[in-house]
C-alpha cells in the first residue's frame, strides 16, 4: 500500500506574517524521523543507496569493505569501506516469497517465477522456442478427504468473471438421511455459503474429523507426486513400445551405453494450502523427446504422441499411484497415502499457446505465479517454526481445526523410541589381533587368515563413506513433523521444477543486477562517489570486486526510514501496474496475473 507522505520535503506553516505558527515534528514518531531524513541534504543520496532494498520490510545490512582487484595481476584498484556510505552499511532485500511477510521481496519472486513458468511452455532466455510444439496440460491434483467440511459448491456458473463470482451456490451438505454424528452435532448444512465465508474449510465436526491423517498426508505429498510422475513416464513408455516407437541409446556419465525410453516428463509445480489445511498441487506437465548425445537438450518428443496421451497417463498414475507409510505406535499399520477421487479432485486441461484458449501460457503461469507467494494464511495460520517454548501457543487438542492440525503434528512427531544407557548397549564383536586358521568367508568367498574378512570390511566402510555425517538417517520418519508444524506437516518447496524444464532463478536474478548496473551507468559517472547495492558485482571481466562484509543487523535504523523507501518503492510498483495494464489494454491481451477459469 502506497503511503500519503510527500517524498520532496517543503517547508509547510499556516497563517501568514507573524500569525504564522510550523506544524510541530517529533523525531520519536514515524512522521517525525521520516520529516528529519528528508531534510537532510544527503537524502536524495541515500533514497538512491536503498533503492535495491526500498521496498523490503526488514533489509539486511551489511558492513565492511570492498576491494576492486585486477585479476590478471592481483593488484588492488580501489577499497571503499561501508563506514563512508549512507547509515554506514550497505542494504540488501531479504528476499522473502511471503507476501504476507515482505510484499516487495515476493512481488520480485513471484515476477521471476512468472517468467520461468512461461518460458517452459513458450521458450525464450535460454529455453529453445520449439517447447511450443510440445504437447502440454495444466493439472491439478487434490488430497483426499479426512473429514465433511464446509464447502461452496456452483453447479452452472452465470458470472463473466470467477475471480469474483457471485452466482448461487448449492446448499453445503444437504442430506435428509442424515441427522446428528456420533459426537452428538449436526453432520448437514443447509447454508448456502458466500466466497468470504469464515466457516469454508472447517469440518462439521472437530471431533470426526482425522487430523493425524492430514498433516501425515501432508508430510508424504512430495513422494507421492514423485511416485505419480514416475508412473506416468512408465506408462508412456509401454505405449511407445506398443507403437512401435525404438528406445534411444544414450552414452552415460561412465562412458557406458544405456537405452531409455523415447519420451520423458518436465514440470513446474506449485503447492497451494486449501481451506482445511490440505494442500494440492497445480502441475504444468510438458512431454519432451530424448537426445541421443546431448542428454541436457530439449527436443520434441516422437509425432504419434499427442496431449490426449498426456492426459491419459497422468490420468492412470494418478488411479494406480498409492502407498502406505511406515508404521507408527499410534498406527502400527501405517497411514494410506493417495490421491483424492480422480472424478472430483483431479482437473486436467490442456495449455492454448495462442491466447484464445480457455487457458493460455500466460494465463496459467501467472496463476501459479502467485500461489508461490502464499502459504498457510488461507487457514488463518501464520507463524514462524515452532519450538518447546512457543508450541503452546498454538497448539491445542480440544481447539479449534488449525489447532489441532498443529497438535497433530507435535504429537506425531514425537520420538517413539526411548534410548537405551551406554553401558545396557550390547557391544559389538570384536575379533582378537593377529592371525587364525585359514577360513572361507561365507557372504563373498574370500579365503583369509583375519579373523574378520578384509573385503567385507572394506564394503561396509564404503557404504558408511557415502552417507553424509552431518546428517545421519532418521530411524523415525514422522520426526519433520515437528519442524514443520507451522506449515501443517507439508515440509516441501511451493515452486519446483524440473532441470530441463525452464531456466533457474539465479539467472534471472544475475540478468536483472546487470540491467540495474547498466541502467544507472550514466548517472554512476555523474556522481563516482555514489555507490549503490547493484554496485557489489564485477564490472567487467577484467576486474574482480572481492568483499569482507560481515552481517550488521536487519530492518530500518528508524520507522521513518522505513516509511520513505517503502513509499517510494510502492510508488514505482503503481507506476510499473499501470503502464503494463495500459500496455495489455492497447495489445488487447490478459494481465500476467490474471487466474484461469478453474481458480
Amino acid at each position: 500500500m502506497a503511503s500519503t507522505l510527500d517524498l520532496t520535503p517543503r517547508a509547510s506553516a499556516r497563517g501568514v506574517g507573524s500569525n504564522a505558527d510550523t506544524i510541530p515534528v517529533y523525531d520519536y514518531t514515524a512522521e517525525g524521523s521520516a520529516f528529519h531524513r528528508a531534510t537532510r541534504p544527503d537524502y536524495f543520496g541515500w533514497l538512491e543507496h536503498v533503492r535495491a532494498a526500498a521496498g523490503c520490510t526488514r533489509p539486511i545490512r551489511l558492513a565492511g569493505s570492498l576491494l576492486t582487484v585486477e585479476q590478471g595481476t592481483g593488484r588492488v584498484l580501489e577499497q571503499r569501506h561501508t563506514d563512508a556510505m549512507p547509515d554506514a552499511a550497505i542494504y540488501t532485500a531479504c528476499g522473502n516469497r511471503r507476501a504476507t511477510v515482505c510484499p516487495a521481496c515476493a512481488h520480485t519472486y513471484q515476477r521471476d517465477a512468472y517468467q520461468v513458468l512461461r518460458a517452459g511452455l513458450i521458450g525464450g532466455k535460454g529455453v529453445p522456442e520449439t517447447v511450443a510444439s510440445h504437447p502440454a496440460v495444466f493439472a491439478t491434483f487434490t488430497a483426499p478427504s479426512f473429514g465433511t467440511v464446509h464447502t461452496r459448491a456452483v453447479k452452472r456458473h452465470t458470472c463473466g468473471n470467477r475471480r469474483r463470482c457471485d452466482c448461487r451456490p448449492e446448499p453445503c451438505h444437504a442430506r435428509r438421511d442424515t441427522g446428528l454424528c456420533e459426537h452428538g452435532r449436526p453432520a448437514v448444512c443447509w447454508a448456502r455459503h458466500e466466497a468470504g465465508d469464515q466457516v469454508l474449510g472447517q469440518p462439521l465436526c472437530l471431533d470426526c474429523y482425522d487430523h493425524t491423517h492430514q498433516v501425515v498426508w501432508n508430510l508424504f505429498s512430495g513422494e507421492l507426486w514423485h511416485r505419480t510422475k514416475q508412473t506416468a513416464e512408465r506408462w508412456l513408455a509401454k505405449l511407445a513400445r506398443r507403437r512401435g516407437i525404438p528406445r534411444v541409446e544414450v552414452v552415460t556419465a561412465s562412458g557406458n551405453i544405456r537405452k531409455v525410453p523415447p519420451v520423458r516428463l518436465s514440470h513446474g509445480k506449485v503447492a497451494e494450502f486449501q481451506a482445511r489445511g490440505a494442500v494440492h498441487f497445480h502441475a504444468l506437465v510438458r512431454l519432451d523427446g530424448v537426445h541421443p548425445t546431448d542428454p541436457t537438450a530439449v527436443i520434441p518428443p516422437p509425432a504419434a504422441f499427442t496431449v490426449a496421451d498426456l492426459d491419459n497417463a497422468i490420468r492412470a498414475a494418478v488411479e494406480q499411484v498409492a502407498f502406505t507409510t511406515p508404521n507408527h505406535p499410534d498406527q502400527p499399520g501405517g497411514w494410506p497415502i493417495a490421491w483424492g477421487d480422480p472424478g472430483k479432485g483431479l482437473d486436467i486441461r490442456p495449455i492454448s499457446l495462442t491466447g484464445d484458449g480457455e487457458v493460455t501460457d500466460s494465463m496459467v503461469a501467472g496463476y501459479l505465479a502467485k500461489y508461490a507467494t502464499k502459504s498457510t494464511e488461507v487457514t488463518g495460520h501464520r507463524s514462524t517454526r515452532l519450538d518447546r517454548d512457543s508450541i503452546g501457543d498454538y497448539a491445542d487438542p480440544d481447539g479449534d481445526h488449525t489447532a489441532r492440525l498443529i497438535d497433530a503434528c507435535w504429537r506425531t512427531g514425537r520420538p517413539t523410541g526411548t534410548p537405551v544407557p551406554l553401558s545396557q548397549r550390547p557391544r559389538d564383536h570384536r575379533p582378537t589381533p593377529g592371525y587364525v586358521k585359514r577360513w572361507e568367508c561365507p557372504d563373498c568367498g574370500t579365503h583369509t587368515r583375519y579373523a574378520a574378512c578384509p573385503v567385507c570390511i572394506a564394503a561396509r566402510q564404503a557404504a558408511l563413506d557415502t552417507q553424509p555425517a552431518s546428517r545421519p538417517q532418521a530411524t523415525n520418519p514422522y520426526a519433520r513433523l515437528r519442524r514443520w508444524a507451522h506449515m501443517l506437516g507439508f515440509g516441501g518447496h511451493f515452486l519446483t521444477k524440473a532441470r530441463r524444464y525452464s531456466v533457474t532463478f539465479q539467472l534471472l536474478r544475475d540478468t536483472r543486477v546487470n540491467f540495474r548496473r547498466h541502467e544507472h551507468q550514466d548517472y554512476a559517472d555523474q556522481g563516482p562517489g555514489t555507490l549503490r547495492a547493484v554496485d557489489h558485482l564485477d564490472e567487467d571481466d577484467t576486474t574482480l570486486i572481492v568483499g569482507t562484509l560481515t552481517f550488521a543487523g536487519v530492518g530500518w535504523h528508524t520507522t521513518g526510514d522505513a516509511l520513505l523507501a517503502n513509499t517510494a518503492a510502492a510508488m514505482a510498483r503503481e507506476r510499473r501496474t499501470t503502464g503494463h495494464e495500459e500496455l495489455a489494454h492497447e495489445l488487447g491481451t490478459t494481465p500476467a496475473d490474471t487466474a484461469p477459469a478453474a481458480a
